[in-house]
C-alpha cells in the first residue's frame, strides 16, 4: 500500500543530484573583471592580442586570476576592483580606439562545472550592479527624417517617370513640389499617389508657378512614431548583445522612452560607447578618372574623398551618396561564387529600384562600397559593374574572414536608429549595493525557512522533519531551474522565492492534516498514510493551478521586475507540488511503509473530541421533541400497567411455594423505568435519556402472602 517502487525512488535521487550540480555554481559568487571588445570589425581578437594583454599586465605588477578568450572577446578576472581598475586604464592606453575595454563582473564556478553547463543564475541591475539609462526618442527628429527620405524618393520617382517639376522645398513639416504647367502636375499627382499613399496633396497656384503642398497624415505619422520606438528597441538590442552583456534589460517606457539596464557593466562612459555603437553602408563611385598621386599628397580633388579599400591600395570615392544602409531589410553571411566569405543583403523596393538604375546607368565602371562605424569609414570592396543588378539583392565580398562577415551582416543589420534619442536619466548601482541586495534577500529567505521548520518540526514531530526536508529540495529544484533556464534573478524575483516557502509548506500541512483526520477515525495508521496522500492531492492542485493562472497572467501582462517575481512563482509552484507530493511521499514510504506493525504515527498530538450524549436542538426542534418524549411517557405507562395485570392472573393460576420466586417475562422481556429530565428556554432545549434495564419480578404481593399462610 505505502511501498514505491525502485524507478520512482530513481527519479527522485537523480532529481536531487541535478538540483544539486546546477545549484553549486551560484554559491561562488563574482569578481571583478575587464572585457575586451573590438569597436570595429577590422579589429581581429586573437591570441596574439591575448599574449599581449597577458605582456602589459605583467610588466605594470598588476596580477590576473585568469585571462581566456571568450566569443570573440577577452576577459581578464582580479581580485578586488581596485587592481581592476587600474588594469583598465592601463589596457585602454595600449589598445587605443580600435577596443573597447569595459568594466565588467564574471562568476567564480570552476571549470568542471562550467563544462557540463553548470552555470549560474543571471543577476538583474539590482542584485549585480551596473548601468541604468533612461532614453526618449526625438519624435520630430524621426518625423524630419522621414520627410527627408520622401524627398528623395519623389525626386527618384519623377525622374524615372520623366516628369518635369520645377524644385522641391522642405519647409518645416511639409513638402513643397513646385511646377511650372498643370499638366505637369495633373502627372505627377497620379504618380505620388500610387507611390506614396502616406502623403497628403494639397494644390496651390503661386503666381505662374502650380505647386503641391504634401504632408504626412496623421495616421502614417502614428505608425511612425511608434515604429521608430520598435526600431530603436531592437537596434540597441542588437548592440548590446552582441557585446557580451548578459541579461541587458532594453524595454519601452511610455509612448516615447526606452529604458536601457545594462547588469555587470560599471563604466558609464563605456556603457554609452556600447549604445552608441553601430554600422552604415554607403553606396558611391569611384572616381578613376581624378589624379591618385596628387591626393596621396595632400591635393584631394574637389568632391572627392580619399580611403584605403580594405586588402588593397588608397581609392578616390566620390563624395555623392547613391544608396545607404537605410534601405537594407536583411543582411545575411555567407560565400559567394568562389566559396569565399560574403555579405548577402536585401534591398526595400525604394532601395531595389534606386540600385537597379544605378547599375544600369554606371555598368563597366566600380562601385565603391563603404562600411561607416563610428566615424571610421573603409571600403569594404570596389568591384566594377558588369551588368545591370535588379531584384533588390546585393553582395559585398572582398578580404574578409567568415567572423568579419558575420559581424558585419550583424552591424547592417542593426542598423542606424530611426529617430535620434537622448538619456534624460542617468545612474549607476555599485557592486557593494548589489551585494548588500543579495545578503538582506539571502537573510530573509533562510530566517523564513527556519522560522517555517521549526514550527511545522515542533507541531508534526517525525512528518514535519520529513516536510521540511522536502521543502529544502523545493527550494534546490527551483534554484536549480532557474541556473538551467538563465533567469535574470531580481529582488522581486527573490521575494517570489521567500513567498515560495511559505506556500510551499501549505501542501504538506494539508497531507498532515489530512492523516491525522483518518486517524481521528479510526483507521489504520498505514491505511491513513495512504488515504492522506490520495485526499489531499486534490485540494494541492486545485490550489496551485489557481496560482499558476495567477502567476501566467503576471508573466504575460508584466514588465521587467513584475515578470522576474513571475518567473520564480510559477516555477517555484511546480517544484512544490513535486516536492510535497512525490518526494515527501517516496520518504515516508521508505521510513513506515515497509513495517507491518505500525501501531502509531508520529505526526504529532492527535485530539479527538469526546463523546456526550447531550443534543442541542434548536427552539422548534425542542417543542417537537417534548411533545414526542411525553406521549412515550405515556406509551409506556400503559404497557406497564397491562403487563402486571397479566402478571397478577398468571400467579393465581398457578401455586408457588411460598419462598419460591420464578422469572416471568413480560412481552418485550425488559421492563423500563424511564425517567426524563426536560429543561426549556426560550432559544433551545436540553433532553437527556437514561435507560436501564430490570428484570421482572415474581415475588407474590402482601396480601397474597397473607392468604397463603
Amino acid at each position: 500500500m505505502n511501498r514505491y517502487p525502485l524507478w520512482k525512488y530513481l527519479i527522485i535521487a537523480v532529481s536531487l543530484l541535478l538540483g544539486l550540480l546546477y545549484t553549486l555554481p551560484n554559491f561562488y559568487g563574482e569578481s571583478p573583471a575587464v572585457q575586451i571588445s573590438p569597436l570595429r570589425t577590422a579589429a581581429n581578437v586573437d591570441t596574439g592580442l591575448l599574449h599581449k594583454v597577458e605582456s602589459a599586465l605583467k610588466q605594470a605588477d598588476l596580477v590576473s586570476s585568469g585571462i581566456f578568450l571568450d566569443e570573440g572577446s577577452i576577459k581578464v578576472r582580479f581580485e578586488n576592483t581596485d587592481v581592476q581598475i587600474k588594469a583598465r586604464d592601463i589596457l585602454q592606453t595600449l589598445l587605443g580606439d580600435d577596443f573597447i575595454v569595459a568594466l565588467n563582473l564574471l562568476p567564480n564556478s570552476p571549470q568542471w562545472l562550467t563544462s557540463v553547463g553548470a552555470l549560474p543564475m543571471y543577476l538583474g541591475l539590482d542584485l549585480r550592479g551596473g548601468v541604468h539609462f533612461m532614453l526618449q526618442v526625438d519624435m520630430d527628429g524621426a518625423i524630419s527624417k522621414s520627410l527627408d527620405q520622401y524627398s528623395s524618393d519623389i525626386r527618384s520617382s519623377l525622374r524615372e517617370k520623366r516628369i518635369p517639376y520645377a524644385g522641391l522645398e522642405r519647409e518645416g513639416a511639409q513638402l513643397t513640389l513646385k511646377f511650372r504647367d498643370i499638366e505637369s502636375r495633373t502627372k505627377a499627382e497620379a504618380e505620388l499617389k500610387e507611390n506614396f499613399p502616406d502623403l497628403t496633396l494639397r494644390t496651390e497656384k503661386i503666381g505662374t508657378n502650380f505647386n503641391f503642398i504634401t504632408t504626412i497624415n496623421q495616421e502614417a505619422q502614428a505608425e511612425m512614431k511608434e515604429s521608430a520606438v520598435q526600431q530603436n528597441i531592437t537596434t540597441l538590442r542588437n548592440r548590446v548583445n552582441e557585446l557580451g552583456v548578459a541579461e541587458p534589460i532594453i524595454q519601452k517606457a511610455g509612448a516615447d522612452r526606452v529604458i536601457v539596464q545594462l547588469p555587470g557593466v560599471q563604466d558609464t562612459a563605456k556603457a554609452k560607447d556600447i549604445l552608441g555603437r553601430t554600422a552604415t553602408l554607403e553606396i558611391r563611385m569611384v572616381d578613376d578618372e581624378r589624379d591618385l598621386d596628387a591626393a596621396l599628397r595632400g591635393q584631394v580633388p574637389f568632391g572627392t574623398e580619399l580611403y584605403e579599400e580594405r586588402g588593397g591600395g588608397p581609392l578616390l570615392v566620390r563624395k555623392q551618396v547613391l544608396l545607404t544602409g537605410d534601405r537594407i531589410t536583411d543582411a545575411q553571411p555567407g560565400f559567394d561564387m568562389d566559396n569565399q566569405p560574403a555579405v548577402h543583403i536585401r534591398l526595400d523596393n525604394n532601395g531595389s529600384r534606386i540600385f537597379k538604375q544605378l547599375t544600369r546607368e554606371n555598368v563597366g565602371r566600380r562601385m565603391a562600397i563603404l562600411l561607416i562605424e563610428r566615424n571610421h569609414t573603409e571600403v569594404v570592396t570596389a568591384p566594377v559593374i558588369r551588368e545591370e543588378i535588379g531584384g533588390g539583392r546585393v553582395q559585398i565580398s572582398g578580404s574578409m574572414n567568415s567572423m568579419e562577415a558575420k559581424d558585419i551582416a550583424l552591424l547592417l543589420r542593426s542598423g542606424a536608429l530611426a529617430a535620434p534619442m537622448e538619456i534624460i536619466e542617468e545612474r549607476t548601482v555599485g557592486p557593494s549595493l548589489g551585494a548588500e541586495n543579495i545578503a538582506r534577500g539571502f537573510n530573509s529567505t533562510l530566517y523564513g525557512f527556519l522560522a517555517v521548520a521549526i514550527f511545522i518540526m515542533i507541531y508534526y514531530m517525525a512528518f514535519g522533519a520529513i516536510s521540511v526536508f522536502s521543502l529544502s529540495i523545493n527550494l534546490l529544484l527551483l534554484i536549480g531551474l532557474l541556473s538551467i533556464i538563465q533567469a535574470t534573478l531580481t529582488l522581486p524575483g527573490m521575494a517570489a522565492l521567500a513567498l515560495t516557502v511559505g506556500m510551499a509548506i501549505d501542501a504538506n500541512v494539508l497531507i498532515n492534516e489530512r492523516i491525522r483526520d483518518e486517524m481521528r477515525n479510526g483507521s489504520s495508521p498505514q491505511i491513513a498514510i495512504s488515504a492522506g496522500y490520495e485526499r489531499a492531492f486534490g485540494t494541492i492542485l486545485d490550489s496551485n493551478i489557481t496560482t499558476l493562472i495567477a502567476g501566467i497572467a503576471l508573466f504575460a501582462f508584466g514588465s521587467g521586475p513584475v515578470k522576474g517575481f513571475a518567473v520564480v512563482l510559477c516555477l517555484g509552484i511546480l517544484t512544490s507540488v513535486f516536492s510535497a507530493i512525490f518526494v515527501s511521499r517516496g520518504l515516508v514510504n521508505y521510513f513506515y511503509g515497509n513495517r507491518r506493525k505500525l501501531d502509531q504515527v508520529p505526526i504529532g498530538k492527535i485530539w479527538i473530541p469526546e463523546k456526550t450524549d447531550a443534543y442541542f436542538l434548536t427552539t422548534n426542534q425542542a417543542s417537537a421533541g417534548v411533545a414526542a418524549g411525553l406521549s412515550e411517557i405515556e406509551r409506556t405507562t400503559e404497557e406497564s400497567s397491562v403487563q402486571s395485570i397479566e402478571a397478577k392472573e398468571i400467579v393465581e393460576e398457578k401455586t408457588i411455594e411460598p419462598n419460591e420466586t420464578k422469572e416471568i417475562p413480560s412481552e418485550s422481556g425488559i421492563e423500563t423505568n424511564e425517567s426524563k429530565e426536560i429543561s426549556e428556554s426560550p432559544s433551545t432545549a436540553i433532553i437527556e435519556t437514561n435507560k436501564k434495564p430490570r428484570r421482572a419480578s415474581t415475588k407474590p404481593s402482601g396480601r397474597k402472602r397473607r392468604k397463603q399462610k
